[in-house]
């Protein structure tokens, strides 16, 4: 069974509408560019103090914007707490959408993330790649102990170059891997350590054997798995408990619901969801003429095709339409959407703007009713999605099953 701190059904209180409402307000008069640089300032003088946010009053923005919520992953004494609403950093490096404003301004969002109630941040040695490990150790270091950092192994890069490849979950590597995560994030323990792809070559036993090792030396404390095989997720919590799954998992991409997470129930396994907002289609802010930047490898994911985008658009007409009955945007009644589903599924939306992000946990606000769900989940159920979500050569990595012992 899973344990439930928080969850978005019911009615929302008063306090919490009238911030979300103060901030959405706010949020139009906010320079999306140049908010983040002034909390960089902030951010620098905090650090020289040694206090644990920015220095001075914040702004009325940001303060009308706090989550409070918190969820479990995992079930039982060894159950991890972390906000409702997580941060993913793997666009922060700025070579996976566009480029960024600036590393500062990166260090400064995911603080001020903390500021406001986030106290769940996802990482990678591939984002970057290391480069997001290292913005994260550094933006965090001063409140590391407050904070619950989840980062991944499994691929073969080299630490000079950066080159990636290809798949490498041996036991030696793995060990090799954490501490290089430990060193990037200024710590001495990683609290959720996932295998970022199952490796065919390697049994998961072998995997769960080393992570068991890793957790007696206090290096990690809790272990998942990133888009694996169903036969693979029950042989990997045989032998060591798995605190979560992440899997992509959005309205744009559902599959999850149809096996895998019913078995994370079964088990006890909590659920985190990259690519909550379908990489951006969900917020409404694509369309057939979305204008992608050179180097966007959203370009290479047949979904963002533009006959796929035109015929994915009743989707966007359908999240608009429950934003304007609900007070809120697109992006908010799809995170919400995912919590309302499951009390032990936590989003980790990536970002690299404040007003995303403020709008993102804003979703917090956002509630329905057992029929509203009902009604909802009816009407999401009756759109087609056109198109693979990830290119062929990524997708042969999803699902794949560990090779018997």
């Amino acid at each position: 069974m899973h344990e439930q701190d928080s969850t978005p059904n019911g009615n929302s209180t008063d306090r919490g509408r009238r911030g979300f409402l103060m901030g959405a307000a706010g949020l139009a008069a906010t320079s999306v560019v140049a908010a983040p640089a002034t909390l960089a300032q902030a951010q620098t003088a905090s650090s020289e103090t040694g206090t644990k946010g920015p220095v001075g009053r914040r702004s009325p923005v940001t303060a009308a914007i706090t989550q409070t919520g918190h969820r479990r992953l995992g079930s039982g004494p060894g159950s991890l707490k972390v906000s409702s609403i997580g941060l993913g950093t793997q666009t922060m490096p700025g070579n996976l959408y566009g480029p960024v404003t600036s590393r500062k301004d990166m260090v400064a969002l995911i603080r001020t993330a903390f500021d406001q109630g986030v106290t769940f941040f996802d990482t990678a040695e591939a984002y970057g790649p290391f480069e997001s490990e290292r913005i994260l150790g550094e933006a965090l270091r001063t409140v590391r102990d407050d904070v619950v950092i989840a980062s991944k192994f499994g691929w073969n890069i080299d630490p000079d170059t950066g080159a990636n490849t290809g798949l490498n979950s041996r036991p030696d590597r793995i060990r090799q891997v954490v501490d290089g995560i430990l060193r990037r994030l200024r710590t001495d323990h990683i609290d959720l350590l996932y295998q970022h792809r199952v490796d065919p070559t390697v049994p998961i036993e072998d995997v769960a054997d080393t992570v068991k090792e890793l957790v007696a030396q206090g290096k990690v404390r809790h272990w998942g798995l990133s888009e694996p095989g169903l036969g693979t997720i029950r042989r990997a919590h045989a032998v060591l408990p798995l605190t979560a799954i992440q899997n992509e998992y959005s309205m744009l991409w559902r599959g999850p619901e149809e096996q895998v997470l019913p078995l994370c129930e079964e088990l006890g396994i909590g659920f985190v969801c990259w690519a909550p907002l379908g990489m951006g289609f969900t917020t409404g802010a694509m369309s057939p003429y979305f204008p992608f930047t050179e180097g966007d490898r959203r370009t290479a994911m047949p979904r963002n095709s533009r006959d796929n985008l035109a015929a994915n658009m009743p989707l966007v007409q359908l999240l608009q339409e429950w934003a304007v009955r609900k007070g809120a945007t697109p992006a908010q009644i799809d995170l919400a959407w995912l919590q309302a589903q499951k009390p032990w599924i936590v989003p980790i939306p990536s970002t690299t703007r404040l007003s995303h992000f403020l709008e993102n946990i804003g979703a917090e606000e956002v509630r329905f009713s057992p029929d509203e769900l009902q009604e909802l989940n009816a009407a999401v159920a009756q759109i087609t999605i056109h198109g693979d979500r990830l290119p062929a050569a990524s997708l042969a990595l999803t699902g794949v099953e560990a090779p018997p012992r």
